[in-house]
Order: structure tokens, then sequence, then C-alpha cells
């Protein structure tokens, strides 16, 4: 019997990429019959705005505690939902692994889609040691090993766009672009190519995917936005900025010792200097994406030239919902 969602419950989603899908969802015509969202007291609180906004558009609210089984499991009950959406963020994913076992003890929810949006954990030989990666793929490890009734999709993106071309203060080396002192940071020859999905397609991604299940059930989908080099990235600002930039590079080794330096010390942004490193060494390239898979091709998504333009605007931080 074929299945189509109906009833989706979002876990994180007011969060950095939440927002986006959250916002994706409440737009989709036609319309799902219910989107709920699972948010904290404290969100409840801090975000009232966006969340009167989005109750104003459909959205149905749950408040309670992401730690709590019977907040879950009356989560799951209240909203009747057949399709789970996670998008907690990096401190909260060893927490999919009690949303996953209730999931499948409901008798509800028939598909779950973690937060996998970002790099891809099963890239490679090396994949599985990359510490960044670590409590993902314990999540995939959970799901091969206990999940019997739920269908599983993992929306892999790779890189955000709109956060990788902003160089971080004190980490510049590891990658990126400051447009208001025009200088661009490259690593390597700024030749290397890497697959981008700029924070809005994500949102997209992940509605197509809902329209799409019998086709992504039990997959990992690789989607991207576009494909450049830093070098293009960097061809894009000037043009648009009509200027020259300073473009000051490192090297990959260069990068590594930072990155080692980084864990050894215990800095917590270690994990963002090993995934710029991971998509500096091609971490997000694949024989073929998976865009066709959903129906999306370039003219339903976002471009370079927007993406830059964009950022230029201010970027995801002015993004308003």
């Amino acid at each position: 019997m074929s299945f189509n969602p109906s009833r989706i419950l979002i876990f994180g989603g007011t969060g950095t990429i939440g927002r986006y899908i959250t916002s994706s969802l409440l737009h989709a015509n036609p319309p799902f019959q219910q989107v709920t969202l699972f948010t904290s007291p404290a969100s409840h609180t801090s975000k009232a705005p966006l969340l009167t906004n989005w109750q104003s558009q459909g959205l149905s609210l749950i408040v309670g505690d992401l730690t709590s089984e019977s907040d879950i499991r009356a989560a799951y009950q209240n909203s009747g939902a057949d399709t789970v959406i996670s998008a907690v963020g990096r401190t909260g994913l060893q927490h999919q692994i009690k949303l996953l076992q209730l999931a499948e003890e409901s008798g509800s929810v028939k598909w779950f889609l973690p937060s996998e949006f970002g790099t891809d954990i099963e890239h490679n030989e090396k994949s599985p040691y990359e510490k960044p990666h670590q409590v993902k793929l314990a999540v995939r490890k959970y799901i091969r090993e206990n999940l019997k009734r739920v269908r599983v999709t993992y929306v892999v993106t790779g890189p955000y766009f709109d956060m990788w071309v902003n160089a971080h203060a004190g980490l510049e080396g590891a990658g990126g672009f400051v447009a208001e002192k025009k200088k661009a940071y490259v690593i390597g020859n700024g030749e290397e190519r890497v697959g981008f999905c700029t924070m809005k397609d994500v949102g997209r991604f992940v509605l197509a995917t809902l329209r799409h299940p019998e086709e992504s059930f039990d997959k990992a989908l690789k989607v991207q936005s576009f494909i450049v080099t830093p070098n293009q990235v960097l061809a894009e600002y000037e043009r648009q900025t009509g200027a020259k930039w300073e473009v000051i590079k490192k090297p990959l080794e260069e990068i590594k010792e930072l990155e080692g330096k980084l864990w050894e010390e215990g800095d917590p942004r270690a994990t963002l200097v090993t995934l710029r490193r991971i998509w500096a060494e091609g971490g997000t390239l694949y024989e073929r994406n998976d865009n066709e898979v959903l129906g999306l091709g370039p003219e339903n998504l976002d471009s370079l030239e927007e993406g830059v333009r964009h950022a230029l605007a201010g970027g995801w931080r002015s993004d308003t919902f």
C-alpha cells in the first residue's frame, strides 16, 4: 500500500536549519493535514514571535522536554504523527536514539528523517574515524540494528553555503570570506570542487523528500544546490561587489595542523575546522547526486549567484520567517 505523509512532527524546528525546514513545510502546496512542532519551554518563551507567526500559518505546537520519555510519548500520541523530522543541533544528536525507539513503539509513526543535514558521515573509508561523525554514526547503527517497522531516510546536504562563506573570527585560516573587508581565505589553490546546499534549499529538499516517499525510503539521499570551487565563489563576490578582493591562501597541511591543535586543547571549534578540512578534501563529491530522484533541477534551486547575493545582503543571520 502506498504511503503519503500527512501529519508531520518536527523536533528542533526553530534551530539554525530547522527554521528553514519548518517554514518550507508550512508553505507546502498542497498543504499537509497537520504540521506540529515540538519545542522546549525555553524556546517557547525566547522565540515567541516566531512561533506565534507560524501558528497563524497553521502550525500546531507542543511544548516539552526533549530528554523526557513521557513528553516524547505524549507528543507522538497527541500529534498522531505519521512522519517525524529531527532537525536537532549537534549538541542534541544523542537524544535521537530515544526519539527513534519511541517512534518504533508508537502506533502512528511510519517514517523518520534524522538530523543528517550536513556532511556525509559514510562518504569513504576515512569517514568512520572522523571525530565529528561519531554520534551520527551511533544513531545510524541503532537504526540498522533496532528499527523494524519505521522507515528511515537521511537527507545529506553537505555544507550550508550560507555559513561556509563566512570566515570565523580567529579561524580565518580555515577558509571563508569577509565581505566588509573584501578578503578571501582560500584553502589550497582554490580549485577543489565543493558541493553545497543553501539553507533555503535544505527546506526545499526536505519537502521534496516528503513528496517522494517510495523513492526515499531507507536511503541516504545526497542533494546539492550547486558544485563550485572557492575560486569561482571569489569571482562571483568580485563581480557582484565590483572590486578585486585580497586573497590569502592556506595550504591544506596548515589546516590539518590547526585541527589537531584544537582537538588536543579540547577547543569546541575543532569540529568546524575538521568539517572544513573534509569538504576541502572532496568529502562532498559523488558520481551523481539525488536531486533528480526528488524531481528538483537547477531551475528549482538556488544558484551560486543567488547564494552570494544573499550573503552580501546579510545572509542567514538576517533571514526572518
